[in-house]
């Protein structure tokens, strides 16, 4: 009998199903297939990878309490609700407070950026951030992840 897998959500907010078209100058030409792809091929053996995106803040905290009813790891891109979504903010703690990984990344970074994005909600209660480092920031974070948990 083989061990089942563990999951790692990889969860993106709004504007993010536009990757490959939206400001690739910013965010890169590839899209979120390619993202899905990079990470299913980095995860190792005994890791699944489920990658979701949402423009909609209330779905996003719905896989967040997803996340700790089924004791799974997160990787959380907010994207624009990364500045201001106290609602996210709560939900993403509750999976810190599980003792669980959530690893907030950013593709761009939010510093090199205009103030408004500078400030993060998620920050504070995340288990770590990485940004600025493009599709390598998810990777980073789920080998974090991976070292982490098993």
């Amino acid at each position: 009998m083989t061990a089942a897998a563990t999951t790692v959500l990889v969860l993106n907010g709004p504007n993010l199903g536009r990757l490959g078209s939206r400001e690739p100058d910013v965010y890169g030409s590839q899209d979120l297939a390619a993202l899905t792809t990079l990470l299913g091929d980095a995860a190792p053996e005994g890791f699944r990878i489920d990658v979701r995106q949402t423009d909609d803040e209330g779905e996003l905290i719905g896989w967040l309490h997803e996340a700790v009813d089924a004791r799974t790891p997160v990787i959380l891109n907010p994207a624009a609700f990364t500045h201001y979504s106290y609602g996210l903010r709560d939900a993403a703690a509750m999976v810190t407070k599980a003792g669980l990984p959530l690893i907030e990344v950013h593709i761009s970074n939010p510093h090199a950026r205009e103030t408004f994005r500078h400030n993060s909600v998620i920050s504070g209660i995340a288990t770590g951030v990485i940004a600025g480092l493009g599709f390598d920031s998810y990777r980073l974070a789920l080998d974090y992840i991976v070292h982490t948990v098993a």
